[in-house]
């Protein structure tokens, strides 16, 4: 076995009111969900190979809440990355390793082969944008308070949380996704930031082979 550890910042979006019910174990507040998040690896290794620096993006359309499946899944991973990065995300991606990944996996009962494209990208906390080719643009703000304009503070800690801990909640300014295999626009619905930190373990001999194919 091989350990695997990533820690970094990400950005997520999504088609529910401001708050997200999915956070709270409620239904989503369309009955359905579309959205996802933008991971930034600030350090971190995956079977000997080094993935600190990169972005990557996994976003998704489910029928009803994400916990019911079947859902239609696809990536965007960052240009920039060597073909053994490329496999490495590909693997954390298809769920090989555990972390969040494994659960997004287990409840899609379609995922696309990932795109790949130049990563443009601001990470500010709450004030974070993203942008990653033609395929997806995110950008967060807090939420203005409607009577005096104030901007919100808005922290949720959940240390059971399987993306992040503790997010700072806000909005998006724009949440637009263009991927072959989905097209959704959720701009001004909620949107988070949050700091991560995922590690695990993998199967050596079973990377190597998936890499040789």
């Amino acid at each position: 076995m091989s350990k695997w550890r990533i820690k970094g910042e990400m950005v997520g979006a999504c088609s529910c009111d401001w708050g997200c019910p999915c956070n709270f174990d409620a239904r989503p507040t369309q009955g359905w969900c579309q959205g996802g998040y933008t991971w930034h690896i600030r350090e971190g290794t995956f079977n000997g190979v080094d993935l600190s620096g990169l972005s990557f993006s996994s976003y998704g359309k489910f029928p009803g809440p994400i916990h019911e499946g079947n859902g239609i899944m696809q990536s965007i991973i960052d240009e920039r990355a060597s073909p053994a990065q490329r496999e490495a995300l590909r693997a954390l991606l298809r769920g090989e390793a555990g972390g969040p990944f494994e659960i997004f996996a287990a409840v899609s009962a379609e995922m696309h082969d990932p795109v790949v494209a130049p990563y443009e990208a601001r990470f500010d906390k709450i004030n974070s944008y993203v942008k990653a080719g033609d395929y997806l643009e995110v950008g967060v703000a807090p939420v203005k308070n409607p009577v005096t304009g104030d901007l919100e503070e808005t922290t949720l800690l959940k240390p059971t949380g399987f993306t992040s801990t503790r997010s700072e909640l806000g909005m998006s300014t724009v949440a637009r996704v263009k991927l072959p295999a989905f097209q959704y626009d959720h701009s001004g619905k909620y949107a988070e930031y949050a700091e991560f930190e995922y590690s695990g373990e993998i199967a050596v001999a079973g990377t190597a082979e998936a890499a040789k194919a």
